[in-house]
């Protein structure tokens, strides 16, 4: 998706990915999950709504959500769904791609590995980089009702 389209067609890309079967599915996976902490629990189901070839902060989901961008940091790490549940789409301030994306597995092979991942998987979505690794596009933060 690019960011140059009206604003009217990625509202409707919000829309159904929020109405979308995988949706309705993690939706649910998340809310029944066993030992899910409840402040976890808050900050997956908000991440559900930043859709494909968008991308969101851990600043703006911290702030949506009252907590801190270090609790979306650990969540993001210890998310047991990715990547139905998107944590390659939140970014550092700025758009910037950080160290350390793991995509649910228990570490990447090296943090360079890890990052280099994450880029692949939001290009695959759309989402273009400058040369110097920022994200374009503007930050998401369109987040669902928690």
């Amino acid at each position: 998706m690019s960011y140059t389209q009206p604003q009217t067609t990625i509202v409707a890309a919000a829309a159904a990915s929020l109405s979308s079967p995988n949706h309705t599915r993690m939706t649910r996976k998340i809310t029944t999950h066993p030992t899910l902490p409840p402040h976890r629990r808050k900050i997956y189901l908000a991440l559900l709504s930043v859709p494909p070839g968008r991308w969101t902060t851990y600043a703006a989901l911290a702030k949506h959500l009252g907590t801190s961008p270090r609790a979306i940091g650990a969540a993001m790490r210890l998310n047991p769904f990715a990547p139905e549940v998107p944590c390659h789409r939140v970014l550092g301030g700025g758009g910037k791609l950080l160290v350390g994306y793991s995509g649910g597995e228990s570490g990447a092979k090296n943090a360079k590995d890890g990052v280099g991942m994450k880029r692949r998987m939001l290009e695959e979505e759309g989402v273009e980089f400058t040369g110097e690794g920022v994200a374009r596009g503007v930050c998401f933060e369109g987040f669902g009702v928690v």
